[in-house]
């Protein structure tokens, strides 16, 4: 079921976001200063998407609705967008605004197919995570993993990982839980064997 929706465009490479989670920005471009200005006085919904090697965007992104802001005495806006549902891009109008203005399609969430995890590994995706995180000497507060539930250790994981660019779209596509939690372990072992490769070499 989709529906259609206009809305300012936020491209991002390297930065993915699910419905349901939370992503803050820091926002200090002139264009995308205009396009917070923009959202704010509207529905306040920003769409973020990445784009391919091509400069294209991906077929699909997520809308995040802005619950909280703040402005900074150096002119910059520190937002939180809270995901609502994932989206594809119609058209764009470019000679609107500063920002990209896009007429989009909504895709409702089926809670059926992502809320099912009675036969994942969750301690398996963990090991993996740490192990990746410690190879890359990234720190990271490991106690919030006792905090969320699993479903939320997912997509905390996809959003957090310095994956390249393909690779987060990839996840952001996977709309099944369980199967977004396969994937992560598959691109962990992957890297891992990468890594190994390259040392041998």
């Amino acid at each position: 079921m989709t529906s259609s929706l206009n809305i300012p465009i936020f491209p991002l490479n390297g930065v993915i976001f699910f419905p349901q989670t939370n992503l803050p920005l820091n926002i200090f471009e002139d264009r995308y200063l205009e396009m917070v200005d923009f959202s704010l006085k509207n529905n306040r919904l920003i769409g973020m998407i990445q784009k391919n090697k091509s400069g294209k965007f991906f077929s699909t992104g997520c809308v995040g609705k802005i619950n909280s802001f703040s402005e900074t005495e150096d002119g910059r806006y520190v937002i939180n967008l809270v995901g609502q549902n994932y989206f594809s891009i119609k058209n764009t109008q470019s000679d609107l605004y500063k920002f990209i203005y896009a007429k989009i399609d909504i895709i409702k969430n089926d809670e059926t197919l992502i809320s099912d995890l009675s036969n994942f590994n969750i301690k398996l995706l963990i090991e993996k995570y740490v192990d990746f995180i410690n190879n890359k000497g990234i720190q990271v507060d490991l106690n919030i993993i006792e905090k969320i539930t699993n479903t939320e250790l997912i997509k905390f994981v996809a959003m957090s990982c310095p994956f390249s660019t393909e690779d987060k779209q990839m996840l952001l596509e996977t709309f099944n839980i369980q199967e977004l939690g396969n994937k992560l372990i598959g691109l962990f072992e992957f890297y891992h064997e990468l890594k190994s490769k390259k040392s041998l070499n």
